[in-house]
């Protein structure tokens, strides 16, 4: 997703400094649904669907999804794995969190705070790992340690989808920079304005580093509406 901070000016400085460790995180709601559902043009459940077909998890599979948002993502995996599996959404923003937990209508589904690159999860813990329009705001210095989690906490044999915009059109593009102008608070590290989160979202960017962090088997698949994701393995 494009997280991008909604923020009440009142927390500004929280804000730069989650945005430091952890990258850019959405705080408001709200205003996340709307652009979803003005970006995907309405479309966001049936590319839902289709992302949980593409990583496949089978019934009785433990799932974690990275990056979970309001969790709808998440509770379409934990239907796809039936009540004998069960589905662990993370993210690092509180609101998200606390949103997803209060919608949760699945006993086999359930929702923490934390981010990608430092997943409070031991060894091999499950048989699949989604994160889904996630990378490109997680701070590029921690984006092969946010890999190299994934591939932790995957039992061997394990499978991981990663997923983010492809292709990202002109139209889109600047659907995107116009509502981040009007809603953002970007946040400036050691004096230095940080990059445009989204001028890097093609997901093909991570096909070396995924083979760096151990995987194999990678494969790329686009998905309608204007999704692209990379699906990989971790070796048996």
């Amino acid at each position: 997703m494009y997280q991008v901070y909604w923020a009440n000016h009142e927390h500004m400085s929280d804000i730069e400094q989650q945005e430091s460790s952890t990258g850019i995180l959405i705080t408001r709601v709200r205003g996340y649904r709307l652009f979803n559902a003005i970006f995907f043009a309405g479309r966001r459940s049936k590319l839902d669907r289709a992302l949980a077909r593409e990583a496949d998890p089978r019934p009785g599979d433990r799932v974690l999804d990275i990056g979970c948002g309001p969790g709808n993502f998440t509770s379409t995996l934990g239907a796809t794995v039936g009540s004998g599996g069960s589905v662990v959404g993370i993210d690092p923003s509180n609101p998200m969190v606390e949103h997803a937990t209060a919608r949760s209508t699945g006993n086999n589904v359930h929702f923490e705070r934390g981010a990608a690159q430092e997943l409070p999860y031991a060894d091999e813990s499950f048989d699949v790992v989604t994160s889904t329009f996630v990378m490109h705001h997680i701070p590029e210095a921690c984006r092969g340690d946010a890999l190299a989690e994934m591939y932790r906490v995957l039992r061997p044999g394990g499978s991981l989808l990663l997923a983010d915009m492809f292709p990202l059109d002109p139209i889109r593009t600047g659907l995107v920079r116009a509502l981040s102008v009007a809603t953002t608070h970007r946040g400036r590290h050691e004096g230095v304005e940080e990059s445009d989160p989204f001028e890097s979202v093609d997901v093909h960017r991570y096909i070396a580093p995924l083979e760096s962090a151990g995987f194999e088997e990678i494969r790329f698949r686009p998905v309608k509406p204007s999704t692209g994701c990379l699906l990989a393995r971790k070796p048996a």
